[in-house]
């Protein structure tokens, strides 16, 4: 058994912290606004990564500690500044003031990749990223690993599942899509997220020997234009409309190799295998 933080209890942080619970580990999770009804599973403990004082007097003597912080709103810079640079090394702070040091996992995002031609990427392919929240999470990943040798990235793709059925509501729309040359999307599933993050604690706690950042993106890197036609075929939509290719800022395919290799089997290998439910579900409430 493990005693373990969770920094960010959200749609992937709650899963994993209950799913952790039942494997035995303790679980404490770092929350904003922890829940008001009670939970046996987990003990929950408020902060704000964006205000360090909330911080003060955080136990660390934890063994494993997750990072997986959502940052308010996709372009707000300063939000991502007060997560990954001000939050996150006001609490390696506290851990190295406490000589504290539990194995990070650091949950990271595949558009630290600048990327833009559709070449194939993965963990030792070079980060270059244009977007200013983009380099933020790059030079987070570099302080987490910088802390401590054991710690871990993980890199995931565009995430979907229950409560994110954005595209569904795109493919409604008949939406203008890239068609030539391709516009290369990547995906993960969530319950794929929770089990990988879970999986890698696992493997850590075996003795396997584990490797500094591992790229999470499911089998299938596919053109935009296939998977919301794919979609909207499944939907009984018409099929969106071609537009020329615009100026993109990424625009690559990931590959997942390392993360196999491990042997992480993947419980949705394709985007039609985690969207068919989904859209079923969905269309079963709309009608």
């Amino acid at each position: 058994m493990a005693k373990i933080l969770i920094v960010g209890c959200g749609q992937l942080g709650m899963p994993l912290a209950h799913l952790l619970s039942e494997q035995g580990h303790q679980v404490t999770g770092l929350k904003r606004h922890p829940p008001k009804a009670a939970d046996r599973q987990l003990r929950y403990l408020s902060a704000d990564l964006a205000k360090p004082e909330s911080l003060a007097g955080l136990p660390t003597d934890f063994d494993w500690v997750y990072f997986i912080v959502s940052p308010d709103g996709r372009g707000n810079v300063q939000s991502y500044q007060d997560v990954y640079g001000t939050g996150l090394t006001q609490l390696l702070g506290l851990f190295a003031k406490a000589a504290s040091t539990p194995r990070w996992i650091f949950v990271s995002s595949t558009s630290v990749y600048g990327q833009t031609q559709g070449e194939w990427v993965d963990e030792a392919s070079a980060t270059q990223p244009t977007e200013p929240s983009s380099q933020l999470i790059k030079q987070a990943e570099q302080q987490v690993l910088a802390a401590n040798p054991g710690n871990i990235v993980v890199r995931f793709s565009g995430i979907y599942g229950p409560g994110r059925e954005y595209l569904l509501r795109l493919a409604q729309t008949t939406p203008a899509i890239q068609h030539t040359p391709p516009y290369y999307t990547n995906r993960i599933h969530q319950d794929d997220c929770v089990a990988v993050l879970a999986f890698l604690l696992a493997r850590g706690l075996a003795g396997d020997s584990l490797a500094p950042c591992y790229l999470a993106s499911d089998d299938d890197p596919a053109p935009q234009w296939e998977v919301i036609a794919w979609i909207a075929a499944q939907m009984h939509c018409p099929t969106p409309t071609m537009r020329d290719l615009e100026g993109v800022t990424m625009n690559k395919r990931c590959r997942n190799q390392q993360l196999k290799a491990l042997g992480y089997p993947f419980i949705y290998p394709s985007y039609k295998d985690g969207y068919k439910p989904m859209i079923d579900a969905y269309l079963a409430q709309a009608y």
